[in-house]
């Protein structure tokens, strides 16, 4: 479905991320993953990739939360890929408190990392995709990037961001062959999920399951967590043809919680 196409993946050594390259990767296009970790762990993802769905995967590494570096990384990966077709802005990160008790600096960290590298990446990338004809421009928001919850301002006001520059990208490109949509997820049992699980279960005095089913209880009827492969189905149907005329739209992927 992708083959030939190349796609830029970010905060993808683990999580969504891998799971979204793993994806597109298994439908050919050629991948660049990124983010911080073990150097053998991550090395091992990158080979897996080029082993298991023979393509060509590259690890380059980049400070997303600095605007310079976000945008010389796209450079760099459209010289490792010999071009970008598809675009994945995954990277983040999450803090809760209180609004009045917010770390400033934790504010800064997060709308950093989770709307303007968002940004930074968007503007790198378009040239080249403009240039082409074609590109595909897919942002993970999130449930709170619709609704939002107490403890989480800076979180729920960058991905309210991201889903507000989705549309303006999907606006300003329209009918030249880029399209820009945002995708939704709910609970995923991500790492940062799983420390929220692990603290509730903590303040409660109960055990880890008992937390992720009040967790999902609270926010998804659906009472499943998203899987990290759901999420990375999504992304490929955003990159296939079959999405050519959806732009400018969210695909929620939140077991019903934001249609309460």
């Amino acid at each position: 479905m992708l083959t030939g196409k190349h796609a830029v993946v970010t905060g993808s050594t683990s999580g969504i991320g891998l799971a979204i390259a793993r994806e597109l990767a298994a439908n050919g296009a050629d991948v660049v993953i990124n983010g911080f970790g073990d150097a053998a762990a991550i090395e091992k993802e990158r080979a897996g990739l080029e082993h298991d769905f023979k393509v060509k995967a590259y690890y380059i590494n980049a400070d997303l939360s600095k605007a310079a570096d976000t945008r010389e990384f796209i450079n760099k990966a459209v010289k490792a890929l010999g071009s970008i077709d598809i675009l994945v802005n995954n990277a983040g990160i999450q803090h809760t408190d209180l609004i009045e008790d917010f770390p400033v600096e934790r504010w800064d960290a997060i709308i950093g990392l989770n709307l303007s590298a968002v940004f930074h990446g968007t503007a790198a990338a378009l040239p080249y995709m403009k240039k082409q004809g074609w590109g595909r421009i897919i942002n993970i928001a999130s449930a709170h990037g619709l609704v939002g919850s107490a403890n989480k301002s800076a979180y729920v006001a960058a991905k309210h961001g991201v889903v507000g520059l989705t549309k303006v990208t999907a606006l300003e490109n329209a009918g030249n062959g880029v399209t820009c949509n945002a995708i939704c997820p709910g609970w995923v049992r991500t790492p940062l999920v799983e420390k929220q699980i692990q603290a509730l279960a903590k303040s409660k005095g109960i055990e880890a399951e008992v937390a992720a089913k009040e967790l999902l209880t609270e926010k998804q009827p659906s009472l499943q967590f998203v899987t990290p492969k759901q999420l990375g189905g999504a992304a490929v149907f955003l990159a296939s043809d079959a999405a050519e005329q959806m732009t400018g739209t969210t695909m929620s992927l939140d077991g019903g919680w934001t249609a309460r």
